[in-house]
């Protein structure tokens, strides 16, 4: 049993009143709360800044403009295979501060105007000081961007992109204790801090993913179980009439994500400060938490969901494929200087170099086709 120090932080309390109220709850529940709480949730509380070289991690928008600039190249590839529609929706779903969408729409603008032109970006951003970020960002496209919830429009978008967003949903937590499937909850330990304690599965659908899946664990090992990514990814099924579903995170298939060889306790892990933190209970809403995807899952519940895979590749592949060596010329070409050229050729090598940053993610593009409910 792993206990974690003891907080004096306002989210800490609640959790705790919370527990004492309802008894231990799942890890999941203790994660959502950690992580999303509207006040004190670290991807919501205020004056505080998760992303860039302040935060505790940097996303690749955010380490190359080029990331976003061939992203646009390849949206404008999409645009094109759906016919030109006159207007179509972007949708971007944890945006963050805004450098992708702003590399996005300038270089649509700068290098695809028809495309730019039938454009309408919307943001859905939970962190009220991110949106102001990206309000003030992104200001010279105010006519074409929209804060918004993916869950609440009633739009049909054309496009809806996530980068390093399935990483971040709550998981269970369980493991294989005597043959049984067993869940980790959170409890109040003898000196007040948050704990450890195992129980019954909390939800026949974590049951469910490891037989549907034909997942097998062995004895004592830990896994993640992420059904927030089956609901978002049923609810986008539902919105996404025609286009394409765009996911970029930090995964594995299902042999590589169980294996007991590779992975005996699991995925799960936390940062602080650009590193790792031992315990995964301490300080809740101070810290980054995360479990790496499940590619194998999401490709199989798309494809029943009418989600057709047409691409999935290491994200340094897709990026060449797209063109991100063409933006480069281009963007050296109208470079002001020596030093800002430069500054685009690095950026450029760590997306593209054999074991850089970009080597560790994929990029995952689904279709829709049809109309319908999965």
């Amino acid at each position: 049993m792993i206990e974690a120090t003891p907080t004096t932080s306002t989210l800490s309390e609640r959790l705790r009143e919370r527990i004492r109220s309802e008894g231990p709850i799942t890890f999941c529940d203790w994660m959502k709360a950690a992580l999303y709480d509207e006040s004190e949730g670290y991807y919501c509380r205020p004056n505080s800044n998760p992303w860039g070289r302040e935060g505790d991690y940097r996303t690749s928008p955010e380490r190359s403009a080029l990331f976003a600039m061939t992203f646009a190249r390849y949206f404008a590839a999409l645009h094109e295979s759906l016919g030109r529609p006159a207007k179509w929706i972007i949708v971007e779903a944890g945006a963050g501060e805004g450098s992708f969408a702003g590399g996005v729409l300038k270089t649509l603008r700068d290098f695809f105007p028809e495309v730019f032109s039938a454009t309408h970006y919307i943001i859905d951003e939970i962190n009220s000081e991110a949106r102001a970020v990206v309000g003030e960002r992104l200001k010279v496209f105010a006519d074409r961007i929209e804060f918004g919830s993916l869950r609440e429009t009633q739009l049909n978008p054309n496009v809806v992109f996530s980068n390093e967003l399935f990483d971040a949903f709550p998981v269970h937590r369980v493991i294989l204790s005597n043959g049984e499937l067993r869940e980790f909850y959170v409890d109040i330990g003898l000196d007040d801090n948050f704990v450890w304690k195992l129980g019954p599965t909390s939800s026949e659908r974590i049951v469910k993913y490891f037989e549907e899946n034909e997942i097998h664990l062995v004895e004592s090992q830990v896994a993640e179980v992420n059904l927030t990514t089956e609901d978002w990814l049923r609810h986008v099924s539902r919105k996404l009439t025609r286009g394409y579903l765009i996911t970029v995170d930090y995964g594995l298939d299902a042999n590589a994500l169980y294996s007991p060889t590779e992975r005996m306790e699991g995925t799960l892990r936390g940062f602080s400060s650009h590193r790792h933190v031992e315990d995964l209970l301490a300080d809740p809403g101070e810290q980054d938490l995360t479990a790496t995807v499940n590619w194998t899952f999401v490709q199989h519940l798309g494809a029943k969901l009418g989600l057709r895979t047409v691409n999935f590749e290491r994200q340094d592949k897709f990026l060449l494929s797209a063109g991100l060596l063409t933006q480069l010329q281009l963007e050296s070409a109208r470079a002001a200087d020596d030093a800002e050229r430069l500054s685009l050729t690095t950026a450029a090598r760590e997306m593209i170099l054999p074991g850089g940053m970009a080597t560790s993610f994929q990029v995952l593009v689904q279709e829709r086709e049809l109309v319908g409910e999965g």
